[in-house]
């Protein structure tokens, strides 16, 4: 089935459902909050996680995923995102591409906004 851009992913249910009860919650904010930035952005699982692009621009105009790890939930960014707002994520576990938001703690919607917009803008500054 391909994606339609605007519309929910079948397989992003699917992968929300399939996690514990516990953190589905925090994965349906994380789909809302990237969905209310991106509403018309193609839904997709890429590399086994819940994904959002805009077909046309570089890396097929892939700009976040999101995946259920051991003990936290993996945020993955466009590069240099991460650095780019390093001083903002100084109390989270981090990576070139990845911010560790801790299962234990909510989500902490303004800072993933502005990180999700952040990689927006550098997904589009590069143009296929």
């Amino acid at each position: 089935m391909d994606a339609v851009p605007g519309r929910k992913s079948a397989e992003v249910d699917a992968y929300i459902a399939q996690a514990p009860v516990e953190v589905r919650r925090k994965l349906a904010t994380l789909r809302s909050v990237i969905r209310s930035i991106a509403p018309d952005a193609t839904e997709v699982i890429s590399y086994q996680m819940p994904g959002y692009s805009y077909p046309g621009y570089r890396y097929k105009g892939m700009f976040v995923w999101f995946a259920l790890q051991s003990g936290h939930i993996g945020l993955y960014l466009r590069p240099p995102t991460i650095e780019n707002h390093r001083r903002e994520l100084a109390k989270y576990g981090t990576t070139k591409s990845a911010v560790h938001l801790p299962l234990e703690q909510e989500i902490p919607i303004p800072l993933v906004q502005k990180l999700v917009r952040a990689s927006l803008r550098i997904m589009r500054a590069e143009k296929s």
